[in-house]
C-alpha cells in the first residue's frame, strides 16, 4: 500500500501546488484593498504593511531572475543587484524630473548645473523611463555576457566577475558627476502618472503591479523550464561539454537567459523604487546581491516557486531583526546560510516535496 499511496501523492502535489499558488495569488491582490477600511476593522492593512509586502515581492522578482540563471544554467551570479539598482535608478529619473516640474532635479541645483546631462533626454515621460529600465540592464548584460561567454568564463571566475561588476558600478553611482546624485541618490518624489506617489491609490496600483510581474516572471520561467529551452539550460549546468559535443553551442543559450534575467531585475527595481521612496547607490552593494543568492539557496534553486519562499522568508526575518535586535541580523543571516548548506541543500521547497518520492 504506501507505494500506490505515495504514487498518488506525487501525482496530486503538482495539482495542489497550482492550486495553492492561484489562492496565494488571489490573496496577494486582495491584501491591497484591505488598506481602504476603516482603522477600527479588524481586517484593515496599514500603508506601511502593504509598502513592506511589496518591497518583499520586488526582492522575489529579483530571486526568481537570479534562479534562472544560477538554478537553470548553473551560473552563480553576485551582480545581480546592479541590474535591480539600474532599473530603479531609470524610474527614479522619471521621479525626480516630474518632482521639478520644469526646472532642475534638486541635487543638480545644488551643484549648479545649469542644464539636463545628455542621458536624461526623454525621463520626463513615463515609457521612456519604463523602457530604460528594462533596456539599460538588459544591454549592460547583453555586453557583459557576449565576452564572458565567448571567453568561456563559468564558474567561481564568472561569480567573481559580476560581483567586481556591481562593485565598479557602485563607485560611479556615488560620484556627484556622474549626474546621479552621489550618495544621497533620488528621493523626494511627489507624483507617478499624474497621481501623488504616496497616495493609497497610487501605492495600490503599484503593489498589483508588482504581484503580477511576479507572477509574470514564474510563469515565464516554468515556461522555459518546461521547454526545449530548459531543457538544453539544465544540461548547460550539468554536462556543458557533452552538448557541445552534441551540436549545441550553449553560449547562445546562457546570453539569451543571463539578458532576459537582467531585464526582470530591472522591472521589479523600477517598481521597487515609487514604493521605498528612495534609490542610491547603495542598492548595488555587493552585500545585496549575495543576499539574493541567499534567497535562492533557502528557497530552492531550480524551482522557481523555491526562491520567491526565500525572498519572503530572509525579508521578513530581516524586516522584524533590523527592528528589534539589529546588531545580530548579520550574525542570524550567515547562520541561516550554514544551516542551510549544512542540511537543506536542496532548500525549504526540498522539504516539502519528500513527499512526491
Amino acid at each position: 500500500m504506501t507505494m500506490p499511496l505515495t504514487l498518488t501523492l506525487g501525482r496530486k502535489a503538482p495539482r495542489l501546488t497550482l492550486v495553492l499558488g492561484t489562492l496565494l495569488v488571489v490573496l496577494l491582490l486582495t491584501l491591497p484593498f484591505l488598506t481602504l477600511l476603516p482603522g477600527s476593522n479588524p481586517f484593515s492593512l496599514s500603508t506601511y504593511t502593504m509598502t513592506l509586502v511589496g518591497k518583499i515581492l520586488c526582492y522575489a522578482t529579483v530571486a526568481v531572475a537570479l534562479d534562472l540563471v544560477w538554478g537553470y544554467a548553473g551560473l552563480l551570479s553576485l551582480g545581480h543587484g546592479l541590474f535591480f539598482a539600474l532599473g530603479g535608478y531609470a524610474m527614479g529619473m522619471y521621479l525626480m524630473r516630474q518632482a521639478a516640474g520644469d526646472g532642475l532635479p534638486g541635487f543638480m541645483s545644488f551643484l549648479s548645473w545649469s542644464e539636463l546631462p545628455w542621458y536624461w533626454w526623454g525621463t520626463q515621460h513615463f515609457a521612456w523611463a519604463l523602457l530604460l529600465a528594462m533596456a539599460i540592464p538588459g544591454l549592460l548584460a547583453f555586453v557583459f555576457g557576449y565576452f564572458a561567454f565567448r571567453s568561456k568564463i563559468k564558474g567561481v571566475y564568472f561569480s567573481i566577475m559580476t560581483q567586481a561588476l556591481t562593485y565598479a558600478g557602485m563607485l560611479l553611482f556615488f560620484r556627484n558627476e556622474t549626474g546621479f546624485g552621489g550618495n544621497n541618490g533620488f528621493t523626494g518624489f511627489t507624483t507617478l502618472l499624474g497621481m501623488p506617489v504616496t497616495a493609497t491609490g497610487t501605492r495600490i496600483g503599484l503593489f498589483i503591479a508588482t504581484v503580477l510581474l511576479l507572477v509574470a516572471s514564474v510563469g515565464l520561467g516554468f515556461w522555459l523550464a518546461r521547454s526545449k529551452f530548459g531543457r538544453i539550460l539544465t544540461a548547460v549546468r550539468d554536462a556543458e561539454n557533452r552538448l557541445t559535443y552534441c551540436g549545441y553551442d550553449p553560449r547562445g543559450f546562457k546570453l539569451l537567459v543571463w539578458t532576459l534575467s537582467a531585464v526582470l531585475c530591472g522591472l521589479a527595481g523600477a517598481l521597487y523604487v515609487p514604493q521605498v521612496g528612495i534609490i542610491n547607490p547603495g542598492e548595488m552593494s555587493p552585500t545585496n546581491s549575495i543576499e539574493a543568492a541567499i534567497w535562492v539557496a533557502l528557497g530552492g534553486r531550480g524551482t522557481l516557486i523555491g526562491p520567491v519562499l526565500g525572498a519572503g522568508l530572509v525579508n521578513g526575518a530581516k524586516s522584524y531583526f533590523t527592528m528589534a535586535v539589529p546588531e545580530y541580523w548579520q550574525l542570524f543571516l550567515g547562520l541561516i546560510f550554514i544551516l542551510v548548506t549544512l542540511f537543506l541543500p536542496r532548500g525549504v521547497i526540498g522539504l516539502l516535496r519528500k513527499g512526491e518520492k
